[in-house]
């Protein structure tokens, strides 16, 4: 695959992004993984991302193109991303998805391509996917309770996604990684049943705090479940072992239990600040670049591209985005949060 390019070329494309400091933003952090959502659309209704009603979808002429992501997603390999993750909504709902992955495969430089989904369309998909060249994928699974699985997603079938994570797992798709948004009262009496997971399954379980976005923004500091408290949890079960994080890797504190096959990972976003050590960018569906998930601040790129701006203007937007990425999220345990604009299916999970 063109994505997995040589030590020496990475290490020209490197010296020449430090000598124009485009990976680089103004608080020196390396910025080397995009998040991109690639439709805004749905196809669960979970209680903390969707009001009970639903929700306005984009226009389709509003969505980028995939050429139109194709050509970002160069531009910004070019400025040090070397890691893309597609997300929503659901990525898998957007017809000819599998082509698009292995455009992206194709792109110099590009070394990982992963996608989070919830796993509803993952059965069908996971074989092609590997074909396409993606190597590793999330899925968003709050409970293993068949019928919390459904009070959660609003008439989602667990079995029907947990088939879908067998066959990523016998497709090859490695690591198959498994999201857990901690809840109180909702599936914190769980965390030890996801942990123990990972005795017989090779899956990383990633235990997400809640953070106050879309539907549960209002609700947040009467279920949040801190990291702390899940570590605390893990701890019961035996001995664990930290891992080390590699360069390209999320924000999760990961760890593995004596004797497991798989690993657990922590996201601690508001007890735990991560955000200087953060290295990404979300691109939205609607073609905003945002240098931060909790800050509204954007860049458009989707009108000076169709506008018919050249590369070298667009360039300069990537860089001004990098450059200017917020130092930290603002957010503070148990203190009144600020609100996003935008709903989580409008920045990209």
């Amino acid at each position: 695959m063109k994505n997995e390019c040589s030590a020496n070329a990475e290490d020209n494309v490197v010296t020449d992004c430090a000598k124009r400091e485009i990976s680089l933003d103004h608080n020196r952090r390396r910025i080397n993984y995009l998040r991109l959502s690639v439709t805004d659309r749905c196809n669960l209704r979970c209680i903390y991302c969707v009001p009970e009603e639903g929700i306005q979808f984009q226009p389709h002429s509003e969505i980028l193109t995939y050429e139109e992501m194709l050509r970002i997603v160069r531009l910004c390999v070019r400025s040090g991303i070397r890691k893309v993750r597609l997300a929503g909504g659901e990525p898998l709902v957007r017809r000819g998805i599998l082509p698009f992955i292995e455009n992206l495969c194709k792109i110099e430089h590009l070394q990982e391509i992963a996608m989070t989904t919830n796993g509803v369309l993952l059965k069908e998909y996971a074989r092609d996917l590997r074909r396409s060249g993606l190597r590793c994928i999330n899925v968003s699974m709050d409970t293993l309770n068949s019928e919390r699985y459904r009070q959660i997603t609003r008439g989602g079938s667990f079995e029907q996604v947990w088939e879908g994570i067998e066959e990523a797992e016998e497709a090859g798709l490695d690591p198959v990684k498994i999201n857990v948004v901690a809840m109180k009262g909702v599936n914190d009496d769980e965390v030890l049943d996801f942990a123990s997971l990972t005795y017989r399954k090779p899956y990383h379980v990633r235990f997400i705090e809640l953070m106050p976005i879309g539907e549960a923004n209002a609700r947040v500091k009467g279920i949040f479940v801190s990291g702390d408290e899940i570590f605390r949890q893990i701890r019961s079960l035996g001995p664990v072992r930290y891992v080390p994080s590699g360069r390209l890797d999320g924000p999760a504190s990961m760890c593995a239990l004596e004797g497991a096959r798989g690993r657990i990972g922590v996201i601690a976003a508001l007890s735990h600040h991560f955000c200087k050590t953060c290295n990404r960018l979300r691109l939205t569906a609607d073609g905003h670049l945002r240098g931060c998930l909790f800050s509204d601040r954007e860049t458009d790129l989707k009108t000076p591209m169709r506008e018919g701006k050249d590369d070298d203007h667009l360039l300069d937007l990537i860089e001004n985005t990098i450059l200017k990425k917020p130092k930290d999220h603002g957010l503070v345990l148990h203190k009144q949060q600020r609100k996003c604009v935008r709903p989580m299916n409008g920045i990209g999970g």
